[in-house]
């Protein structure tokens, strides 16, 4: 039997940002919402981070240091 793909996995494949245009809606809010978008969606931070090769320990030590600094960002709230 064959690995099964998690489900985390699935969802990073098929990640593709898009708009529908509004009723009336002027081309730079629609583009601007396309960026908006795009931004939250985390697409451009995953491609910087697969622009090289990391290890499985490098990976790992980088969530660390996010999860740390999401922790310090959120405590002085």
């Amino acid at each position: 039997c064959g690995k099964l793909a998690s489900v985390e996995s699935i969802r990073k494949e098929n990640r593709m940002a898009y708009v529908t245009p509004r009723e009336g809606e002027n081309p730079e809010s629609l583009v601007n919402r396309f960026r908006s978008s795009v931004q939250h969606s985390g697409i451009l931070r995953e491609l910087k981070d697969r622009r090289f090769f990391r290890s499985k320990a490098q990976k790992e030590r980088l969530a660390a240091q996010r999860a740390a600094r999401r922790r310090r960002r959120q405590h002085r709230r």
